[in-house]
């Protein structure tokens, strides 16, 4: 999967936030999604001393959410930490990672915030637009907005608000644990995105693709890879 190349990543955060407001005028809040077979989830840690970070795509089949692919890359991160740039740091390990994968997804899940983001540009937005892919943010934290209380049943949600629009839901996925922070990530509307996201919660609170690239992202991954594509080795 190549990606589209839109801007340097070298830059100054200034420079960054400047990026993102014009990249915020290239997402799409409409459906645009075709049959999803494939499904996968990202997710991006720093393991290891060095400011080294370890990006994990994984790739499932849908619906039944058996491994396909794993795709792991390990880079230096040049960019520094600064809330909202999120996608500075992350984002090129992250492609490079997209860039090996043999079976590419027809939607991803991030772990991160689509237009739930004070520049309607997060990770998950980004992220869609350059791989020109429909993706979901599903965020375990606010980084904007306000909502009211969710209530602790599965399946309620509330919405999630910034100067009177609609950017996101807070959506609970399993009963009485923390809700989820889910909002457009690119060609999916926000009803969508909630859909998604509770089809592919398999018992636990994060769905299962953005569960497995945790792990993986975290050295804890339970698959293996053969020439690309990956299997179940525990």
């Amino acid at each position: 999967m190549k990606a589209r190349h839109l801007h340097e990543w070298q830059v100054t955060p200034a420079r960054a936030v400047m990026i993102q407001q014009e990249m915020a005028g290239l997402v799409s809040i409409e459906d645009d999604i075709g049959d999803v077979r494939l499904v996968a989830g990202v997710d991006v840690s720093v393991p290891r001393p060095g400011l080294i970070a370890r990006g994990a795509v994984i790739v499932l089949n849908y619906p039944d959410m058996a491994p396909v692919e794993s795709q792991i890359v390990e880079m230096a991160i040049d960019f520094p930490y600064v809330p909202g740039l999120l996608s500075f740091r992350e984002l090129p390990v992250l492609l490079a990672a997209f860039e090996k994968l043999w079976n590419m997804p027809d939607l991803i899940l991030v772990d991160g915030q689509g237009i739930a983001h004070p520049r309607k540009c997060g990770l998950a937005s980004h992220l869609g637009i350059l791989v020109d892919t429909p993706a979901i943010g599903c965020a375990k934290s606010r980084l904007c907005g306000k909502h009211d209380p969710v209530e602790t049943e599965a399946g309620s949600l509330s919405e999630l608000t910034d100067n009177g629009a609609i950017i996101g839901a807070v959506l609970r996925t399993r009963s009485n644990v923390k809700p989820l922070y889910i909002s457009t990530g690119h060609k999916v509307s926000l009803r969508t995105a909630v859909k998604w996201v509770l089809d592919c919660c398999r018992g636990y609170r994060i769905p299962e693709p953005t569960r497995q690239a945790h792990l993986a992202a975290k050295e804890k991954t339970t698959f293996g890879e053969i020439n690309g594509r990956a299997e179940e080795t525990t």
